[in-house]
């Protein structure tokens, strides 16, 4: 199955979840319709709105709630990205400027803010508590592990138990929300919630395994950000704890300096510092683990050309360039 027929066998739905997009996006305010729009209309892979479809749509549940329940999810997503370039000091993402470098951190941080209110008014519309309930824990999860990174900038005795702790904040919980609030939503029984939401959590982990693999081994022009935006802002990635970890004494010298004072000027030299000690393979491996993990976790649903699509979305995650 191509990357294309992920989407193609809920293509009618992501139409649909694209316009009710476009009709919550809607503000008296110009400027709020502007930002947003810019940002939804940047593209990216819509994964989060995708599990939501393939997930419903695996139990049998075919109708506008899990429509609204997809566009819900991307609003919570784009929010934490207007927040993230704010805080990270982005200004490039998805191949063209961020929104913060386009207007402005306050106007960023703002319609951020109106995107997770907006998404909360579309969970009202929804009517289901245990929605209610898993999307709520999942953005204060979020913004927890957003904060926990942040304590750990330049800090390079950060541990691998810590950076796993953070990316489950930060980026896994959300997949986990995604997955498991579309198997609230179908009334699944309790063993396929907890299939769904652990299928959840390990994909997203290996996605962010994968993201932090390419800051090392990607190109601009591939990844649509800026080559080593993390080894720039001194954030402890995996890559980087395991050169250090278990690298040679100067590997693990010039990576905990780096870490710690931040920047690009060795970038090249990192580069080839992380290969040569095996990080990159170590980080690899894992996200491959942690995929099979997650395709395990979909035995307990029936099969299904949305099943196979969820199988086959775990392969391009950890397979992907970009």
């Amino acid at each position: 199955m191509q990357p294309q027929a992920f989407y193609s066998v809920v293509a009618d739905d992501f139409t649909a979840v694209d316009g009710i997009i476009r009709q919550q996006l809607v503000s008296r305010v110009p400027l709020v319709e502007k930002i947003g729009d810019y940002i939804i209309s940047a593209g990216g892979k819509r994964l989060r709105p995708l599990l939501v479809l393939l997930s419903g749509k695996a139990l049998g549940l075919n109708d506008d709630r899990l429509r609204l329940l997809a566009a819900t999810i991307e609003f919570l997503h784009t929010a934490t990205l207007l927040h993230d370039d704010v805080v990270d000091m982005s200004d490039m993402r998805r191949g063209r400027s961020t929104a913060n470098a386009q207007w402005g951190n306050a106007p960023s941080v703002l319609v951020g803010d109106f995107l997770y209110s907006r998404s909360f008014e579309m969970m009202v519309e929804l009517g289901c508590m245990p929605v209610m309930k898993i999307l709520a824990k999942a953005t204060r999860v979020i913004a927890e592990g957003e904060v926990l990174q942040l304590t750990k900038i330049r800090d390079a005795s950060t541990s691998e138990e810590t950076y796993m702790e953070v990316i489950r904040g930060k980026t896994a919980m959300l997949f986990e929300a995604s997955t498991q609030s579309a198997a609230a939503l179908a009334n699944a029984t309790p063993e396929q919630n907890e299939a769904l939401r652990t299928f959840g959590d390990h994909l997203g982990v290996a996605f962010q395994l994968v993201d932090d693999l390419l800051d090392y081994k990607g190109d601009a022009t591939t990844l649509g950000k800026n080559v080593g935006d993390d080894l720039a802002e001194g954030k402890p990635t995996l890559p980087l704890i395991y050169t250090m970890r278990e690298g040679k004494p100067e590997q693990a010298a010039l990576v905990r300096q780096a870490i710690q004072k931040g920047g690009l000027e060795d970038l090249e030299s990192i580069r080839n510092a992380v290969e040569a000690a095996g990080a990159l393979d170590y980080t690899a491996n894992l996200a491959r683990d942690y995929a099979e993990r997650a395709i395990a976790c979909l035995e307990v649903l029936p099969a299904s050309q949305y099943r196979d699509a969820l199988v086959e979305l775990s392969h391009f995650a950890v397979a992907r360039t970009h």
